[in-house]
């Protein structure tokens, strides 16, 4: 099969990045540190007084919601959370990931992320963003922890997952920066795919693995279970910003490579939308 082409009347869908990257509080809306400090205090508070009451997000792995069928939004989500397009045709990755997989990976799993988050979310103060709350993931009661780290991780890790993903050959090259990064942090280019294979292949059962920007704002690979991200403070070993990362939960390849985990992180690798990945990387970078 040839390299994908964008139809001349497809228009790839705007990135949502407001999950992937950290940033000022947003003052457009009035907001700012200091009642942000104030509403995460009064919502983990709230939350534990839901779980006195006796509600309870739900939590664990996420059942399934209705498929898309094309990779397109799903229906309106019941909260503020949705499911937003996959930034290409489900098709447009094969032969490397095929486009069934695609539709049920995103129209199915990720759909039931959001729907489950939004039930995690019911009665919490709109004025937290998600990402602030799995950065703080372990200050909250533990009912109300495991729904938000299980589904709010799923839901950042997913979208940053079909962004720093494109068809072969269209995802450009890393930015001189990134090169530099790359080659003083980790060795270079091949080192870099050694290393994040090495994690991949080594992470036992679900999860992922990771290029992050450290607090240092160094580069490095990791790896977590389940849905944890690295933002996750107090749960996760090394701490950082995702810049890239590698789904490692059998339903992202299963249908095509059943247990050929490797040959799966080898075609991902294939796949990297640097141009997404650089950006990433400088927002990163410069704290």
């Amino acid at each position: 099969m040839g390299g994908y082409a964008e139809p001349m009347n497809y228009t790839r869908p705007a990135m949502d990045t407001s999950t992937l990257h950290d940033g000022p509080p947003d003052r457009s809306n009035g907001f700012d540190r200091r009642r942000f400090l104030l509403s995460t205090a009064a919502l983990v508070a709230a939350s534990g007084a839901i779980s006195q009451a006796g509600g309870q997000a739900p939590g664990g792995q996420a059942p399934a919601a209705p498929a898309t069928g094309s990779g397109g939004a799903a229906p309106a989500a019941d909260g503020p959370f949705t499911l937003d397009p996959l930034p290409y045709p489900p098709e447009a990755l094969e032969p490397f990931i095929d486009a069934e997989t695609m539709k049920i990976h995103h129209g199915k799993h990720h759909a039931a992320y959001v729907k489950n988050l939004n039930a995690a979310m019911k009665d919490m103060s709109p004025l937290v963003s998600l990402r602030m709350v799995l950065k703080r993931i372990d200050q909250f009661p533990a009912d109300r922890r495991t729904a938000l780290r299980n589904n709010g991780g799923g839901h950042v890790n997913h979208t940053l997952f079909w962004n720093v993903l494109a068809p072969k050959g269209s995802g450009g090259e890393p930015s001189k920066e990134l090169v530099t990064a790359i080659e003083s942090d980790l060795g270079g280019m091949t080192k870099f795919q050694e290393a994040i294979s090495a994690k991949a292949m080594g992470q036992f059962g679900s999860g992922w693995a990771w290029l992050i920007v450290t607090p240092e704002r160094k580069l490095a690979i990791t790896s977590t279970p389940n849905q944890d991200s690295p933002i996750m403070q107090g749960v996760v070993e090394q701490v950082g910003t995702p810049i890239f990362g590698i789904d490692v939960w059998e339903h992202a390849y299963y249908l095509k490579y059943q247990n050929k985990r490797a040959d799966y992180v080898k075609a991902v690798l294939e796949l990297i939308n640097w141009k997404t990945v650089s950006g990433l990387y400088a927002g990163a970078a410069a704290g």
